[in-house]
């Protein structure tokens, strides 16, 4: 079932933020703190949400991968976190399905250079593209152990290299720290 995700950004949170800054386009305004959950903060400066959902653009041996090593968030060692907002061009979505599966998987080799770092990095990916009044298309969440970090920037700067990068208009990056 999709559930409702919720971030809120503001002067208080679970996650404190060690920093924030725009990857491409409009960065979003400076907080100290981020919450997640299924419901805003009322005193949140700013709030961004969508909905879980089906897996999408993945075909059955790659969901295999995905079944054998489970993303799990709130793991006890993942005290780091990463919420990454992402809007992708009309270009992107002028695409039919296929020719984005394309451009993600066989051109960008998205799924499988995710999958290289499943046992490390957890991640859960919220659509926001069809709500009314959505900032973002894409918040994609990430949780690891400090100790991970460097292979996380690995993955984003594998991702990032990607044909399927040159759709990304607007991305915008919160490193957390979870409070102990």
């Amino acid at each position: 079932m999709p559930d409702p995700i919720v971030f809120s950004g503001g002067s208080a949170g679970t996650w404190r933020v060690r920093s924030q800054g725009a990857i491409r386009g409009e960065a979003l305004p400076s907080v100290a703190r981020l919450d997640k959950g299924a419901v805003p903060r009322p005193s949140a400066a700013w709030v961004i949400g969508g909905m879980t959902s089906n897996l999408r653009y993945t075909h059955a041996s790659e969901k295999r991968v995905l079944d054998a090593t489970p993303s799990v968030l709130g793991r006890p060692a993942a005290t780091y976190a990463a919420l990454i907002p992402i809007t992708k061009s009309a270009a992107w979505w002028g695409m039919a399905q296929d020719e984005r599966r394309a451009v993600i998987e066989d051109k960008s080799r998205h799924i499988a250079i995710g999958s290289d770092y499943l046992s490390v990095v957890s991640r859960q990916l919220v659509h926001c593209r069809d709500q009314a009044g959505a900032m973002f298309d894409f918040l994609t969440w990430f949780e690891f152990a400090p100790a991970d970090e460097g292979r996380f920037d690995e993955l984003l700067g594998k991702l990032r290299a990607s044909p399927e990068w040159a759709f990304v208009e607007r991305e915008v990056e919160l490193r957390l720290e979870k409070d102990g």
